[in-house]
């Protein structure tokens, strides 16, 4: 219920009277962290990006308690301790496509997307790189970059700060359809 929400307003936001509208068929998260004494992933498949294709203009919605870890005891300890998803419990990017792309047209493209990451209660602006490809209507867009858990006030315990790398590396990688009424 939450998630349509979310769509709704996010339709409203991107004003897209004329504007052609792609929310997310399927979406994955996913994050790694390597280090000498432990490598640390986990996958989210609940996202919810939504694009406005005329503006440029991306949004994406992830919820942190739907990230899964190889065990409870993490995934545990990523909401309690790191996210502190009870008081947090998403974590948003909202952004503009930088190039200017034919979405009528089929292929594919190296783009950047500027805008902002808030997590954690912190906003930072981001850049990231990836590509766009636009197949017979739908558009798939991948990209790769990397968060700085200190970037947004998540603390470490000590105890862990040699488990948990001070670099994370995200991917995201979502297939999109053009929203019907």
């Amino acid at each position: 219920m939450k998630n349509r929400f979310f769509i709704v307003i996010s339709l409203l936001m991107l004003n897209s009277m004329s504007a052609q509208i792609y929310v997310g068929k399927t979406c994955l998260v996913h994050f790694f962290s390597k280090t000498d004494m432990k490598d640390i992933e986990a996958g989210n498949t609940i996202a919810k990006p939504v694009f406005d294709a005329a503006s440029g203009n991306f949004q994406v919605r992830i919820q942190n308690t739907a990230f899964k870890f190889e065990s409870s005891f993490m995934q545990e300890h990523f909401n309690e301790n790191y996210m502190e998803s009870d008081k947090y419990p998403f974590a948003t990017f909202k952004g503009k496509i930088n190039e200017k792309i034919d979405y009528t047209k089929n292929g594919e493209s190296k783009v950047s997307c500027t805008g902002t990451m808030d997590m954690h209660g912190v906003t930072q602006t981001i850049t990231t790189e990836g590509t766009l490809t636009v197949k017979d209507g739908t558009i798939i867009m991948v990209s790769k970059f990397k968060i700085k858990p200190a970037d947004y006030k998540i603390k470490v315990p000590s105890l862990y700060v040699k488990e948990i790398a001070e670099v994370i590396d995200v991917d995201i990688s979502a297939t999109l359809e053009p929203y019907k009424k």
